[in-house]
């Protein structure tokens, strides 16, 4: 009896001084917490709390942006699609040189762009180049002519020599190209001295 008098006696202060322990670290932590708040007071000095009618209103969350520059490279890319199935000699006139001009022009440019009237001013060279690579490299050629407002361009499309059965593989399909580019308003062949058969000048509009 007396074993167990002293085991409740022993199981009872030890509740105490757990209790003890227990208040002593919430009185701590309430101490620092308060020791926080006017910390925090001092280094901001007076506040004042909003009332509801002063509260910043909710922003209701954005649309998703519409995709305009992706819509704008789309109609770009549009626009500089050519196709290869352009009957280039329907098209040209029918001089040994397979000049081109628009409607609206009289033979007098395609004269004077044979004759040199106007100095090349920038030039691409499409030789060695896969089809689908030289119409790429053509289409970027001309947008950037434009965009710096050049007028007179030498494009070396190539003889064929390299070609099988010596055939210029690109010689039909650049003018083509260049015949559905509505900045482009006339091309000749390119003088002996600029390429001659495999080059040609092309006038781009002003």
């Amino acid at each position: 009896m007396n074993a167990e008098l002293q085991a409740l006696k022993e199981a009872l202060a030890k509740s105490r001084r757990e209790a003890e322990e227990r208040a002593t670290r919430e009185r701590a932590a309430a101490l620092e917490a308060e020791h926080d708040r006017a910390l925090f007071a001092r280094s901001v000095g007076a506040v004042q709390s909003l009332g509801a009618h002063e509260r910043a209103p909710k922003i209701a969350p954005r649309a998703d942006p519409t995709p305009r520059q992706r819509k704008l490279d789309d109609a770009a890319v549009l626009r500089e699609s050519v196709s290869d199935e352009v009957d280039v000699e329907s098209l040209l006139d029918t001089d040994d040189t397979l000049s081109f001009h628009r409607p609206d022009l009289g033979p007098d440019v395609v004269r004077k762009l044979r004759r040199g009237h106007w100095a090349i001013q920038a030039q691409i060279d499409l030789h060695g180049l896969r089809r689908d690579q030289a119409r790429e490299r053509l289409g970027a050629f001309l947008r950037d002519a434009v965009s710096s407002g050049l007028r007179c361009l030498r494009v070396v499309h190539g003889k064929g020599n390299g070609s099988p059965g010596r055939e210029p593989v690109l010689k039909s399909r650049v003018r083509g190209w260049l015949m559905q580019k509505s900045d482009v308003i006339a091309f000749v062949q390119a003088r002996a001295s600029e390429g001659g058969s495999g080059a040609l000048i092309v006038l781009l509009r002003p």
